[in-house]
Order: C-alpha cells, then sequence, then structure tokens
C-alpha cells in the first residue's frame, strides 16, 4: 500500500509548476481586470467627446434641437476584455480548487503511511508482550532463576532489536564531552579520573531517532580535581 502511495505522491517540480500556475492565473486576473477597467474609462471619455462634437453650435432659443443620438459602436471595446477577465476568473478558481484536493489527499495519504507504519511497529511489539505472558504464565514458571533471567534476557533482545529497526538509537554519554543539545545535567561532581567538563556517570539514557533527538540524557558532571 506504501508503495502505490509513494507512486501518486508528485515530485518537487511538479508542486512548483503548480504553484506557479496558480499565481500566474491570480496575476493574469488582476491585470485583465486592470485593463477593462481603463478601456471602459477611455471609452466613456470618447462618448462624451463625440456628443459634444455632434452638438449644433447655435441653438434656437425658442426650439432647443435636441442632441443627436451616438450610433451604437460596431464593437465595444471592452467586450473581449471582460470576456478574457471572465476566463482568467474561472480558471484561477478551477487551480484554486486543484490546489484544495491536492493538499487534502497529500495530507490523507501521509496520514494512511503513518497509521501502515505504526501499525507494523505495533504488530512486532505485540510479539514482545506475547513473550512477556508466555513467560509469566503459571506452567511455564521456571524454579531455577538462573533459566528465568536467561528467557527475560531473550526477550530484551528482541524488544531492543525491534526499536532498533525502527531507527531509535540510545543516547549513553559516558565519558563524553557535555554537549547540552544531547544531555541534561543534573548536577556537578569532583572527580579524579574524569576531565573537567565531560560526563562521569549517566542516570538515565536518552533517545534519537534517526538524528533527531527524542529525549536528551540525564547525567551527572565532572567538575575536574
Amino acid at each position: 500500500m506504501a508503495e502505490d502511495l509513494n507512486q501518486q505522491e508528485p515530485t518537487a517540480e511538479e508542486k512548483a509548476k503548480f504553484e506557479a500556475d496558480v499565481l500566474k492565473a491570480a496575476e493574469e486576473a488582476m491585470k485583465m481586470e486592470a485593463e477593462a477597467n481603463k478601456a471602459a474609462d477611455q471609452a466613456a471619455g470618447e462618448a462624451q467627446d463625440e456628443a459634444a462634437a455632434d452638438k449644433p453650435a447655435e441653438a434656437s432659443a425658442e426650439q432647443p434641437a435636441e442632441p443627436a443620438e451616438a450610433a451604437p459602436s460596431a464593437e465595444d471595446p471592452t467586450a473581449a476584455l471582460k470576456a478574457a477577465l471572465a476566463d482568467a476568473n474561472d480558471r484561477n478558481l478551477r487551480l484554486m480548487a486543484e490546489f484544495d484536493n491536492y493538499r487534502r489527499r497529500t495530507a490523507k495519504e501521509q496520514l494512511e503511511l503513518i497509521e501502515t507504519a505504526n501499525g507494523k511497529l505495533l504488530e512486532k511489539l505485540s510479539e514482545v508482550q506475547d513473550n512477556f505472558e508466555r513467560a509469566f504464565a503459571s506452567e511455564n514458571k521456571a524454579q531455577d532463576l538462573e533459566a528465568f533471567e536467561k528467557g527475560m534476557q531473550m526477550i530484551y533482545n528482541q524488544f531492543a532489536k525491534i526499536l532498533t529497526d525502527a531507527g531509535l538509537e540510545q543516547i549513553d554519554p559516558t565519558g563524553a564531552e557535555f554537549d547540552p543539545n544531547m544531555h541534561e545535567a543534573l548536577m556537578q561532581q569532583p572527580s579524579e579520573t574524569v576531565p573537567e567538563g565531560h560526563v562521569v556517570t549517566v542516570f538515565q539514557k536518552g533517545y534519537k531517532l534517526k538524528n533527531k533527538i527524542l529525549k536528551t540524557a540525564k547525567v551527572i558532571v565532572s567538575s575536574g580535581k
């Protein structure tokens, strides 16, 4: 299932091209609207000039001459721009809708991938739980403490391998130089063997997942001799 979803995942170039198309359509729509408004103002001004030129120079006081009606323009200069603007707006709306659908689909696919990965990890961890239940079952209780300890060690090794395979790594900085990004200092204590600023004791190990710190290690830092 993860392979199918990965095949559907668009590349970075496709994402960038899609976003560029959305921005371009929006810019075209704004440009078309500005040109349409400019052409409409220009047409209105020309119509007023023509009406003023057609008015008789001398009007009769008793019977004023009626203004001549302007002949209808053979072609509306703003019609083409308005049509282009409407087309650009429609294309912009469709691109925005497609982008929203793409965003929703991508988020859903990512969630499904996470759930699938979690399902596989939990399936392996359930095997560890089964082994613990069998070890504590009354019919499997060992009278020999050494045998019981050996069984617990086997279950621990199984559990540790599952976590390691999942990418989890322990942080055990014993003797290393103190790093505030990976360690949490609980206290300082003098040491004859560990240099100042280095870890004397690890109170609690830390963990990281593929170079990302999940939990810092709690340590005691040497203050020197």
